[in-house]
């Protein structure tokens, strides 16, 4: 089970506390979310967090099942960000840069794969789920689920950490050599992110974001229309400059896609 102790000593010298949290540590759950929201329903605050090392019904994005298996980290944060509902996109950009910018200053090169998430060598270390309850076209209540690849197995397009820190920790002054030390920088990155969307705003947020992202000039097709990424909107859809539409087309407008209407896949087959 995760250390709650070192957790909590590493955070209280690090957090500037905008956001205050309160752990609560398991060895395994179904989902940290599902216990999250269950907690809050109970009355705990905004700031709680959910942690475990193991799931037995971990969810991803569109409902797909998340493989949650032990040695892994699955983190959960609840907020309470009153922002608009149609700025959802916003939290989980900010926690992907948030994290994401932690892990680079430990000397972890993540990258970020639009528009959830985390890789590491062009595999997937991690991702990121949102989930909201909105009241007055206003999200007043918001639980952020984090997985990492700590040392749990994963499938060919994934990645866990220990196993690139094998062959990496020589090399670096400083590292992640414990689940702990990843608890205590996935929060700070979701600290960080949060507090710069909402003292910033998206025009402070969206190029930070995207400054990490993998998928700007990748090449990416649908049916008969191929393009290049080259960036995210202000709505936070993918913005695809297309090549062609069929033989006898001249026109080539922009495409502008939504989460969820594209699935961008993994550049390598293997791990490196």
């Amino acid at each position: 089970m995760v250390d709650k102790r070192s957790i909590e000593a590493a955070l209280d010298a690090r957090l500037s506390h905008f956001l205050s949290f309160s752990l609560h540590i398991y060895d395994s759950v179904t989902s940290t979310n599902q216990v999250l929201w269950q907690l809050m329903q109970e009355g705990m605050p905004a700031g709680t967090v959910v942690i475990a090392t193991q799931q037995t019904a971990g969810r991803g994005q569109w409902g797909r099942q998340w493989v949650s298996s032990q040695g892994g980290l699955y983190l959960s944060v609840a907020i309470a960000p009153n922002i608009e509902a149609r700025d959802s996109y916003l939290l989980t950009f900010a926690t992907a840069w948030g994290i994401t910018q932690q892990l680079r200053n430990w000397n972890i090169p993540v990258e970020i794969k639009w528009p959830n998430d985390l890789l590491l060598n062009k595999l997937k270390l991690g991702g990121i789920l949102t989930e909201t309850k909105i009241s007055h076209g206003k999200i007043t209540q918001a639980v952020i689920g984090v997985g990492i690849n700590y040392s749990n197995p994963v499938p060919t397009t994934g990645i866990n950490m220990e196993s690139w820190l094998v062959g990496a920790t020589k090399a670096l002054p400083q590292t992640i050599y414990s689940i702990e030390i990843l608890a205590e920088k996935v929060l700070l990155g979701i600290e960080s992110g949060i507090e710069c969307l909402s003292q910033h705003g998206v025009d402070v947020l969206l190029p930070k974001y995207t400054s990490l992202l993998t998928n700007i000039g990748e090449r990416v097709y649908l049916k008969n229309v191929s393009g290049t990424v080259i960036g995210v909107t202000s709505t936070g859809c993918l913005h695809v400059r297309t090549l062609n539409f069929d033989s006898k087309s001249v026109d080539t407008p922009d495409l502008f896609l939504p989460p969820g209407t594209i699935s961008l896949g993994y550049r390598n087959s293997q791990k490196l």
